[in-house]
């Protein structure tokens, strides 16, 4: 964030159209045509998202929604959100998503969709889980993963919804705030009325229309999951820096590879040949078994020295609440629970100099 932002705020301040408006449409626009959709469509943030891309597909009270076990807990919410039941599959430990293998044994006559997680921002196997969905919905999860790429086709048009993020931690942002995309026109016009309140027409729409007089009509129970135009403002400005952003944490990932290619106790991530990793983070695994150090211990280290650390994310099935209402055990899904307990995501974004990079790479290979 900087000063472009701080300017771009001006225009829905002055002109006094502060909640969805032009700002938001032109910042939709966008944000569909580069990642190559036909339509993009904005909302509070990408909960909010994943909960109306469920919602348009018709899952309800009964169905079942296949999730990957070590995600962001909002992806299992959204299914609960519709009434439905998430059904984990376990991970592939090599890239954090959810393992194709392991999806099969989870289908039964009650699922409706599978939400693969583009996690970090690198694409789930979607060739793989294609040939083994059938005829399920597929949602994406790409809260990490704007200007990510699979096979070279931008995540967002990998399945009928995608789901986006503009969380502070994210490649762009917005503050808060998140997108929807799809190629399916009904879709979009369904999704179009759920985000505000089921409404037949937009905001611009009844407030540029020539008869002040009309209402929406509500053919459906929907939402308010709207963006504001300020949101709408910073976002226009922040999309347009998506691709030099990426080229940059892309630049230092590489640097990250280099660094600690030496290191057997420590795993790096890795690209797909024909995939655009987005990096909205950087995570590493650290194989406790042959480290000097456990994981925890390391992230203490590396806190005293001044790097902040985290967890790569949860193993959804582990949380409390997940375990009391569906009698979980951390075994159950073995690769989540490590991933869980030895994932470990360091420094990687735009604020950061050459010389953080290697302040990062010198007390991580100073480990013994």
């Amino acid at each position: 964030m900087g000063q472009e932002e701080w300017e771009a705020c001006r225009e829905p301040i002055f002109s006094g159209w502060m909640t969805q408006g032009p700002q938001v449409a032109a910042f939709e626009r966008r944000f569909a045509e580069l990642h190559q959709v036909r339509h993009a469509l904005a909302v509070s943030n990408c909960t909010t998202a994943l909960h109306l891309a469920l919602a348009a597909l018709g899952v309800g009270p009964g169905d079942e929604v296949l999730v990957p076990a070590f995600t962001w807990v909002a992806t299992a919410n959204a299914a609960l959100y519709c009434g439905a039941k998430p059904v984990f599959v376990d991970i592939d430990p090599g890239s954090f998503n959810i393992d194709p293998d392991q999806v099969v044994g989870k289908i039964t006559g009650r699922t409706r969709a599978i939400i693969p997680v583009h996690l970090f921002g690198l694409c789930a196997d979607m060739d793989a889980l294609r040939s083994v969905a059938g005829g399920l919905r597929i949602v994406e999860d790409a809260a990490c993963a704007s200007g990510a790429r699979y096979q070279n086709v931008p995540a967002g048009g990998l399945g009928d919804i995608g789901c986006f993020s503009f969380h502070p931690r994210k490649s762009v942002t917005t503050g808060e705030g998140g997108m929807l995309t799809t190629n399916d026109d009904q879709l979009a016009e369904t999704l179009n009325q759920l985000r505000n309140h089921g409404a037949s027409l937009s905001e611009e729409q009844r407030h540029k229309g020539p008869k002040p007089y009309i209402l929406p009509e509500f053919d459906l129970l929907g939402y308010n999951y709207r963006m504001t135009d300020l949101q709408g403002a910073v976002g226009r400005v922040q999309i347009e820096k998506l691709e030099s952003f990426i080229d940059y944490r892309n630049h230092w990932a590489a640097f990250y590879h280099d660094a600690f290619s030496g290191i057997e106790w420590l795993r790096t991530p890795s690209t797909p040949a024909g995939s655009r990793h987005g990096w909205q983070s950087y995570v590493l695994f650290v194989d406790e078994a042959r480290s000097p150090l456990t994981r925890n211990a390391i992230m203490e280290y590396l806190q005293d020295k001044g790097i902040a650390t985290r967890p790569g994310t949860h193993a959804v099935h582990m949380l409390r609440y997940y375990r009391r209402t569906f009698g979980l055990q951390p075994e159950d899904f073995p690769n989540a629970c490590l991933a869980d307990r030895q994932s470990m995501s360091i420094p990687l974004h735009n604020r950061m100099e050459a010389e953080d990079f290697h302040y990062v790479a010198e007390c991580i290979r100073a480990i013994a």
